[in-house]
């Protein structure tokens, strides 16, 4: 398929810089695969709309401040860093801005740590290598800031602050992603409360969001694009409550395309939902893919020729996600990260 097939209009006045004063508030348009009929609802509706015969499964992966500043000793200036992820003790891999300041060797200061360029991979991406691998984590904590994606803008520190809390679930355990899981962003602790009231459950998975979510795809073909492999971990009980879900005829419903992508990811490697599984998942879902898993995929909306939207594109048909990305932008709905969401059934 091309590139071009994924595309469609969207106002810039429409992507969403800043999340609303309460996460449940988000409009939601509903959708239903099979007649095409919609419903236009808040999120906080959600546990009317799903029922006993629904299980959720989420995300409970954490973001760090993963965007750091760095400069050459010596130097006044700002490098910006975006930690991908930690290769060995020490060693992360990272990309930097303007890249050209630091080729393999050099030396760069980021805060208090001295750290040097080990390595440059094909992909533009480079190993960071720092003097100390304990704590280091504590120390991104401390002088990081949230890993915002690009269609964000921010002006002042005030903004940032709100970030470290908004750009992260309410039930976010496991430290390791440099950009949120954002359908799930919606949830509340009351909206948790209602769906385990109303019988439907639900259970959380791992996969720690890599830098590859940020990635265009270059390739007109788009079958030659490649995604960047992402750590998932599922656990025991996580895997028997899928497993039971489905074999009781449930319906499974992915909050976001991270749940998504590790769910189909193990049913094509022949995984049967009955023990502990981890590793990497590069999965491409794009129109023509089989889904064994989903009957329901809750997600925001997203960039025009984006891996996302090619997601949502081969889970409820491009045509229908077209029409819908129209009728979304009609009605104003806000975009991307710190958007609104759609119910997919």
């Amino acid at each position: 398929m091309k590139l071009s097939d994924f595309d469609f209009s969207l106002p810039d006045n429409l992507i969403a810089q800043h999340p609303l004063p309460e996460r449940d508030q988000s409009r939601m348009l509903v959708v239903w695969r099979s007649t095409g009929k919609r419903e236009h609802r808040i999120f906080r509706d959600l546990p009317y709309i799903l029922g006993p015969e629904h299980f959720l499964v989420m995300n409970n992966t954490r973001v760090f401040p993963a965007r750091l500043n760095a400069s050459r000793p010596g130097k006044r200036e700002k490098i910006e860093v975006l930690l991908v992820r930690e290769l060995a003790p020490g060693d992360w891999l990272v990309l930097l801005k303007p890249a050209r300041k630091a080729p393999p060797g050099q030396e760069l200061l980021i805060g208090s740590l001295r750290t040097s360029v080990v390595d440059l991979r094909e992909s533009g991406s480079r190993i960071l290598r720092f003097e100390q691998s304990e704590g280091l984590i504590e120390f991104f904590e401390q002088i990081g800031e949230p890993p915002l994606p690009p269609y964000i803008h921010r002006m002042n520190k005030r903004e940032m602050v709100e970030d470290r809390e908004r750009y992260q679930t309410v039930y976010a355990r496991h430290t390791g992603s440099v950009a949120a899981p954002t359908a799930g962003l919606h949830f509340t602790p009351e909206v948790l409360k209602r769906l385990e009231i109303q019988g439907i459950g639900r259970c959380e998975i791992l996969l720690h969001v890599g830098y590859g979510t940020f990635q265009p795809v270059r390739c007109e073909e788009i079958e030659n694009h490649r995604m960047e492999p992402e750590y998932f971990e599922v656990n025991e009980q996580a895997a028997a409550y899928i497993g039971r879900s489905k074999a009781e005829g449930r319906r499974i419903v992915a909050v976001g395309s991270t749940t998504t992508r590790v769910l189909e990811h193990l049913a094509a490697r022949g995984f049967t939902f009955d023990g502990r599984e981890s590793g990497f998942c590069d999965l491409f879902i794009y129109p023509g893919f089989k889904f064994q898993m989903l009957d329901g995929m809750l997600t925001n909306f997203h960039l025009p020729r984006s891996t996302l939207f090619m997601l949502v594109s081969a889970f409820a048909g491009r045509e229908l996600m077209l029409d819908c990305y129209r009728e979304a932008v009609s009605e104003s709905y806000r975009f991307f990260s710190y958007g609104d969401c759609m119910l997919l059934l």
